[in-house]
């Protein structure tokens, strides 16, 4: 049986817009998703999503919006604006939030945090959140790899940080997993940051990942 489509989020986790231009041309075209979060959005701004934009690849914004529904359906437009492909909200915004951000036109697809991979939360605390964020118009969910198998064959998009490769350190992540525990567990899209940030070859860090996820989409 295959495994599902998965394909790499890089996360570009650095704190400044040189450092990611740097990430982004060493990686591309090997890689079609890069990650800005709030430490690249904090320091670069709009800039950063353009520039991975700029190599035609696609950009999941990682903002994890969080505030009053008018608020965060204006930010959600932004980000449609922007060009970003994934937009982050927390499912823990409630449904007015979520269908406020859902309902705005020309927007990225919404996928809503159930529970941080740095927090030791449960499957049922994930599996309630995740289903609430469904049902308000999210597109899919952001959970701890494992987890991605509670709503496995829908469809979603189903993304999932913290995934390392069998023996490198989880780091912050308390729910971590291998890509091959990522894509037969039914995660769409797999983050990676420090393990190919950090790597002496980024490049090569990265197709490793991406040979390791293709193997388990055929196994």
């Amino acid at each position: 049986m295959r495994g599902p489509v998965a394909d790499l989020i890089v996360a570009l986790d650095v704190p400044t817009l040189r450092e990611a231009e740097r990430l982004v041309a060493a990686l591309s075209p090997d890689v079609r998703w890069f990650k800005v979060g709030l430490e690249l959005f904090t320091a670069a701004g709009p800039d950063a999503v353009r520039v991975v934009r700029g190599r035609g690849a696609r950009v999941f914004l990682d903002l994890k919006l969080h505030d009053i529904p008018a608020t965060v359906a204006r930010a959600t437009a932004a980000a449609g604006r922007l060009g970003a492909s994934l937009l982050t909200v927390h499912a823990t915004g409630g449904d007015e939030m979520l269908r406020a951000a859902a309902a705005v036109r020309r927007r990225p697809k919404l996928v809503a945090v159930t529970a941080l991979t740095s927090l030791r939360a449960t499957r049922a605390t994930v599996r309630a959140l995740g289903e609430a964020a469904v049902a308000a118009g999210c597109d899919g969910l952001v959970m701890a790899p494992r987890e991605a198998a509670l709503f496995r064959g829908r469809d979603l998009v189903l993304v999932t940080p913290g995934v390392r490769a069998a023996g490198d350190a989880s780091h912050d992540h308390a729910r971590s997993a291998t890509p091959t525990e990522a894509v037969r567990a039914g995660a769409t899209h797999l983050v990676v940051g420090r393990p190919v940030r950090d790597a002496k070859d980024p490049r090569a860090a990265a197709r490793a990942i991406l040979s390791e996820i293709r193997r388990a989409r055929a196994g």
